[in-house]
């Protein structure tokens, strides 16, 4: 009598958070690099900055768009990786969104006026960082993909081959397995 076939889950195949982790990682290289064509690196922590479309950007900034582009990319190789990003996201854009609102002004009194805007963010850039925070979470909660694999006989009677024997004058039986090494 054959015994039932074990079954596990695992991830399987690349998942898609690798996928938005690598597309979120080429975006903001993409970002970064064109920036830098246009801020070069002179006036480093400038925070007037210069303008990309509506978004306020100095070498600084296009430096932590370089930074975290490579981080994304790197770590869309690995799911368990490219939650960890997801997680990175949520958290530093999260406080970059609540430190550009401090930034321009929207609490009555600024808590970290101290610091200044060595990133020159403006107001765009506050929405930005606020949907970048909100793909990082859903990028670090996304379910997996998962594959079920099937250990011994794929069902309770095998499949039987017949096959002439060698020698010994008549048919042979051999029990195929499924999803195991022979």
């Amino acid at each position: 009598m054959a015994q039932p076939a074990e079954t596990r889950m695992r991830v399987g195949g690349v998942q898609p958070t690798q996928i938005l982790a690598a597309l979120v990682g080429i975006a903001y290289l993409g970002l970064g690099i064109w920036g830098l064509t246009v801020t070069g690196f002179g006036d480093f922590i400038d925070p007037v900055g210069a303008s990309i479309w509506v978004f306020s950007v100095n070498p600084l900034h296009n430096i932590v768009h370089l930074v975290v582009g490579v981080l994304g990319v790197a770590m869309a190789m690995n799911s368990g990786l490219s939650r960890t990003f997801g997680w990175f996201l949520f958290i530093v854009f999260g406080l970059l969104f609540v430190w550009g609102l401090a930034i321009t002004g929207v609490f009555a009194s600024n808590p970290v006026s101290g610091l200044g805007n060595p990133l020159a963010i403006g107001t765009a850039d506050n929405w930005l960082h606020l949907g970048t925070a909100l793909a990082g979470l859903l990028i670090a909660v996304m379910p997996a993909r998962r594959v079920v694999e099937t250990a011994g006989p794929a069902s309770a009677s095998p499949a039987v081959e017949e096959e002439p024997s060698r020698g010994h004058g008549g048919l042979r039986n051999r029990f195929s397995r499924r999803g195991t090494a022979h």
